[in-house]
């Protein structure tokens, strides 16, 4: 594997097979030849326009053709590139911007060049750019495989999202892995879902890139309409779904399943959140040929570091292991004193190996607190990330997802800091005090408040400070919160009062 740069995984397909479909978004389909030709064409264009090598780009995504292209176009540039949320609300995206100060911002429509970004272009203008591909190659030269290749913008704790640097060697060992293990080829046709932004998505891209795959990027739309889902995967053959397990979830629960099944299916990859039997018992009855994977793993690792190959039957009622380490990572439960957990006992996973992230960007301080010295190791530099997530190990020898030890959750496949709902919460007029949690049962994010705001009200403002995925289901009004002798919030009596309310419902 002798790959330095992933931008070599396109130059590589796209001489192997130029003339295959490599992208399709329902508008417009391209090859592996024109999608090198665009990435040129784009990367040259920021040349001319003064980015520098190893230097962000941001890329306004929607699921589409142009935002792959506009992708791989910074990586033909040799800077890295920056998926971000178009839709996202304009304080939280100048926020970001500040923080990134990018070398310049590529987007498909004038409507997304807001007055935030300084340097800013339309991908498809630049298309017709005349390639300059020996200059782009010699500034790749200086590219190696310890720089950043992407950055992805996850929730943060004190209200401000955190940059997350994946270098190139990271996604290169992550692909070398995934595609001969989860036995992805030229053959496959990906149905993606994962918005480019949602580090999920990585999979979808890479893996058709290396492998010579086609994906086609599914209308959103396909999943507000579940037989409209089925319909677009077996009219474009779809082979392979690499999705968020939220999305497996809700088409499960759909009831389309029972009456009609994805017949070109044959391979189901999940992530994102804790995978329940009873929605992979609903796939499997619908597509018993089919093989099914769970994945787990934080965008700090590289996408995943866990997996397992699911080959038995689970009642409805079990849990689904998330299996063993992947290639080139190992994981250890530790405790709370940072020594190994006695076997079956719960302890905090913790992630060494090539897939880690270069740490924040920007934020030397909170890499500090979660990219640690191995604790099992004092003898040379040996980085290991503390995820906050729990497991334990099964008599099986697998791993099990216990449940997060801090205020992070895992809602509609996004990786969600309860602080920084409440952080938005603070600036909503009307409203005192606020609490958020998660119902785990029903996938609801609960809001628990003092003030006189209406519900109303404080969504209207929350869709301008947050994403939509991050504004809670449920909001209880109370006149006070109830404290503990600290003077904080009683946050596990607003839970058991919650839960109280709903077992009177029942």
């Amino acid at each position: 594997m002798n790959i330095r740069n992933a931008f070599q995984y396109l130059m590589d397909t796209a001489g192997r097979m130029p003339e295959k479909t490599a992208f399709s978004d329902g508008r417009e389909e391209l090859t592996f030849g024109e999608l090198l030709r665009r990435a040129l064409a784009v990367g040259t264009a920021l040349t001319d326009m003064g980015c520098r090598r190893g230097r962000p780009v941001a890329v306004l995504c929607e699921r589409s053709v142009a935002a792959v292209s506009a992708i791989m176009g910074v990586l033909a540039a040799g800077c890295f590139y920056v998926p971000l949320d178009r839709k996202m609300p304009e304080m939280r995206l100048k926020g970001i911007v500040e923080r990134l100060r990018p070398e310049a911002v590529l987007a498909e429509s004038r409507d997304d060049l807001r007055d935030c970004f300084t340097a800013g272009a339309l991908t498809p203008e630049l298309y017709s750019v005349p390639p300059r591909a020996e200059e782009l190659e010699r500034r790749r030269a200086g590219v190696i495989d310890s720089d950043p290749a992407y950055m992805i913008f996850t929730s943060g704790s004190t209200g401000a999202p955190k940059g997350i640097v994946i270098p190139h060697r990271a996604l290169i060992d992550f692909l070398e892995w995934m595609a001969p293990e989860c036995g992805i080829t030229d053959a496959d046709v990906m149905g993606n879902q994962a918005p480019f932004y949602f580090d999920l998505s990585v999979k979808d891209l890479w893996l058709t890139v290396k492998c010579g795959a086609t994906a086609h990027i599914l209308p959103g739309k396909c999943f507000m309409f579940p037989k409209l889902l089925i319909e677009e995967l077996d009219r474009r053959g779809v082979t392979t779904l690499i999705w968020a397990t939220s999305a497996f979830a809700m088409t499960a629960g759909s009831g389309i399943l029972e009456r009609a099944a994805p017949g070109s299916v044959r391979k189901v990859i999940l992530g994102g959140e804790t995978l329940r039997a009873r929605d992979l018992n609903i796939w499997r009855r619908a597509l018993p040929e089919a093989e099914f994977i769970n994945l787990y793993g934080p965008t700090e690792v590289t996408v995943d570091c866990a997996w397992y190959r699911i080959d038995r039957e689970f009642e409805d009622h079990e849990p689904i292991p998330i299996g063993r380490a992947c290639g080139n990572m190992e994981i250890m439960l530790l405790g709370e004193d940072l020594k190994p957990v006695a076997s079956g006992e719960t302890g905090e996973i913790c992630v060494r190996g090539t897939g880690l992230a270069m740490g924040y960007f920007g934020d030397s301080e909170r890499t500090r607190g979660a990219f640690i010295q191995n604790p099992l190791n004092p003898d040379w530099p040996d980085t290991v990330y503390r995820t906050g997530d729990l497991a334990h190990l099964g008599e099986d020898g697998l791993l099990y997802f216990s449940s997060r030890s801090d205020g992070q959750i895992k809602h509609l496949g996004y990786r969600i800091e309860l602080g920084e709902i409440e952080t938005a919460l603070s600036a909503v007029e009307g409203v005192r005090c606020a609490v958020c949690f998660y119902d785990e049962a029903e996938d609801r994010i609960v809001c628990a408040y003092e003030g006189d705001a209406e519900k109303e009200e404080i969504v209207r403002r929350l869709r301008e400070l947050v994403p939509r995925y991050m504004i809670p289901n449920i909001f209880r009004r109370s006149r006070v919160l109830p404290r503990n002798r600290n003077g904080k919030v009683d946050r596990p009596a607003l839970r058991r009062e919650y839960e109280d309310a709903r077992k009177g419902e029942l």
